[in-house]
């Protein structure tokens, strides 16, 4: 399917007037039609609630819409709290899910009142010891192994590792887990696992609650604690070539339903709660850079020089990510040209695409970087000097605003504590 951005040229010329490029921006129209379809997949269950991970896209302003869409938030450090705390959020409108978790990140979970996810068997003594046990308490699940899903009706295989991944515990251990919480005071239980990232198959998520269900009657036959929710986490991913499916959240939400009939529902755990913690599906799709094509290079390859660079968007240079790519204002002309688009880095793999079918690019030109609303500015840096760029809301009424304004240079050098050595003047 074709991929079109959510602004146009003229739309993107107006917002280059107040803030220059580049910049990420986010469609709030999109945002918001993808929690209303998301509930709507899953409407069946009565408890659902969609945990947005902070980590994907830390900005009050996007938090804000989605906590107006009925959404909470999955924390996993106590930065994530405060800021969570700060838009809103509170209580079991938190989770949290941590790793080698420091006892003030931990404190200040049990303080807010979140759901504590615990991720080792060791952490339940490290729990009572640094705030106590919570009435209702999660633990986080590893299987082991290599998870995989046959071919799909979409053609699509998924493959994952998790028996490689240092989260979550074993079945052993969340038996034992549940047991000393359960003595302890915990009334109630949750489970919670990831087993794939960024699956395009609409199979991932049936089949991940069956391996859940299925865990959690044999924990509560075994322990016979209360599992009040199972928390399915993220996973389901997006479509970030234009040759890649879609996936169907409302196939996607019925095949839980029926996983969910099948095992929960005849073993008299019909009341459980499903959870998600979505962040590349509720926010990737919806963001985009907006960069200005400053130069052009001929050599033994055409290379476009943008005015963003790795700094700005990680994962082309850390994972080979692709992000697709369209010169705004030029939507519908042939592709015809072959580049690798980079940025100003020292480092050779600060490039957004390599050979890369485009229309004939000009300098001044504005390009669109697809599906950067998650896990895009949030992993920004400043190596090379380099300072993180704005971040503009293009509201439903088609208005926009600025909702971080870009990094300066007495930001990058705010935190050096000079006294007298040094002055630079910025």
């Amino acid at each position: 399917m074709k991929k079109t951005p959510f602004l146009s040229l003229e739309k993107a010329q107006e917002i280059v007037k107040e803030i220059p490029t580049p910049f990420h921006i986010y469609d709030e129209k999109g945002i918001r039609e993808n929690c209303r379809n998301l509930y709507k997949a899953f409407s069946w269950n009565k408890g659902f609630k969609e945990y947005f991970a902070v980590k994907a896209t830390p900005n009050p302003y996007i938090m804000k819409i989605l906590k107006e869409e009925g959404c909470g938030v999955d924390c996993s450090t106590i930065t994530e709290l405060v800021l969570s705390k700060a838009c809103g959020f509170s209580g079991t409108d938190i989770m949290f899910s941590s790793n080698v978790t420091p006892e003030e990140d931990m404190q200040k979970a049990y303080d807010l009142g979140a759901y504590i996810n615990i991720d080792d068997v060791n952490f339940v003594p490290f729990l009572k010891r640094v705030c106590g046990v919570p009435k209702t308490v999660c633990c986080r699940y590893n299987p082991g192994g290599v998870f995989q899903l046959s071919a799909s009706e979409d053609g699509v295989q998924v493959m994952d590792n998790p028996g490689e991944a240092k989260y979550g515990m074993t079945e052993e251990q969340m038996e034992k887990a549940f047991v000393e919480l359960k003595e302890a005071g915990a009334e109630h239980f949750g489970i919670h696992a990831f087993l794939a990232s960024n699956t395009v198959s609409n199979d991932y998520y049936g089949e991940l609650s069956g391996i859940l269900f299925e865990l959690a009657v044999r924990l509560k036959n075994k322990t016979g604690v209360h599992i009040s929710f199972i928390n399915l986490s993220g996973g389901i991913g997006v479509d970030y070539r234009e040759d890649e499916p879609k996936t169907d959240i409302m196939f996607i939400g019925d095949s839980v339903r029926k996983k969910f009939e099948e095992i929960l529902v005849p073993n008299g755990m019909g009341d459980i709660s499903i959870f998600a913690e979505l962040g590349r599906y509720m926010l990737a799709p919806y963001g985009g850079i907006v960069a200005t094509c400053m130069h052009q290079k001929h050599i033994y390859k055409e290379y476009l020089g943008l005015d963003a660079c790795a700094a700005n968007l990680m994962r082309p240079a850390m994972y080979g990510s692709y992000h697709h790519i369209t010169v705004l204002g030029k939507e519908n002309e042939e592709r015809t040209e072959t580049y690798d688009v980079t940025g100003g880095l020292c480092e050779n793999n600060d490039k957004f695409a390599i050979d890369r079918k485009l229309p004939k690019v000009e300098n001044g030109d504005l390009l669109f970087i697809h599906d950067t609303g998650a896990h895009g500015f949030s992993m920004g840096y400043n190596y090379n000097g380099k300072l993180r760029s704005a971040e503009v809301l293009l509201k439903e009424d088609g208005s926009f605003s600025l909702i971080r304004r870009a990094e300066t240079m007495k930001d990058y050098f705010a935190t050096f504590d000079f006294q007298d050595d040094f002055k630079i003047d910025c």
